[in-house]
């Protein structure tokens, strides 16, 4: 997302101002709306996109993303590695809360881990990147569910089950259906000792480039201690975290904020 319009900026900032605006509209008239440039500098840009193929023409007056983006874009994607984009708000949301910081990504109807930080406290979590987890009874599988449409989420119940991992293990699917509401009205999903004993946890969903849940973050910390501030702060960090994690994997702005909608 531009952070400003490209007025007064120089002819690349223009450039990669209309490029932009070509992945969310096709008329002439919008692009330059959603730009702010003048129409003659938006016309010729797009003449000059049309040109080297980075745009198409469909003959009835819209402008439609070419063949040397798609291109692009299959090549970075086939590059694409979630985690390393997480990296920095990981880290900045583990220096932040000193608590051991998890992404999880959605593979099937599991959770898998893919970045974990260890944090500064002096215990360390059993969870390893390559763990794969059921969604049901994890502080990120929860938030993933809850972004997820209920029908969705019905389905795969219906193939999982919903096993006990330990006895506070949600496991009843109308109680499940339930609780995911209020994951959603607060924006983030708290897992109370559901798949570890003695493991508490805080996760928000995370969307990536097509506006799908792609995974979640969290904090972790133990039963035994007690969250350094109230756990409604902390999910308010949590939530910061996954929205930047979102904005880093290209999710469209009110896909990103929409986990953040309860906070």
């Amino acid at each position: 997302m531009m952070k400003s319009r490209p007025d007064g900026g120089n002819a690349t900032d223009k450039v990669l101002a209309v490029l932009q605006a070509l992945g969310e509209h096709e008329r002439l008239a919008d692009i330059t709306a959603a730009t702010g440039l003048a129409r003659s500098t938006v016309h010729r840009i797009l003449q000059s996109l049309v040109e080297h193929r980075f745009a198409l023409t469909t003959g009835d007056g819209r402008y439609i993303g070419g063949p040397v983006v798609l291109t692009l874009a299959g090549r970075l994607m086939g590059r694409f590695d979630p985690a390393e984009h997480a990296d920095g708000a990981l880290r900045r949301l583990s220096d932040d809360t000193g608590y051991p910081v998890h992404l999880g990504l959605l593979a099937g109807d599991d959770v898998v881990y893919g970045a974990k930080i260890e944090g500064a406290k002096p215990y360390r979590m059993p969870s390893r990147v390559g763990m794969s987890v059921r969604l049901h009874a994890t502080g990120i599988g929860k938030a993933i569910l809850a972004a997820l449409p209920e029908p969705t989420v019905r389905a795969i119940v219906q193939r999982t089950g919903l096993e006990p991992r330990t006895p506070n293990t949600i496991s009843d699917e109308g109680e499940l259906l339930r609780h995911l509401e209020g994951v959603r009205a607060r924006g983030y999903a708290v897992d109370d000792e559901e798949n570890e004993p003695g493991i508490q946890c805080v996760a928000a969903a995370v969307f990536d480039h097509t506006g799908r849940v792609t995974g979640a973050v969290s904090v972790s910390t133990l039963a035994l201690e007690p969250w350094d501030v109230p756990v409604e702060r902390l999910g308010e960090r949590v939530v910061a975290a996954a929205v930047e994690i979102s904005e880093s994997l290209g999710a469209p702005a009110s896909a990103a904020l929409r986990g953040a909608a309860g906070s």
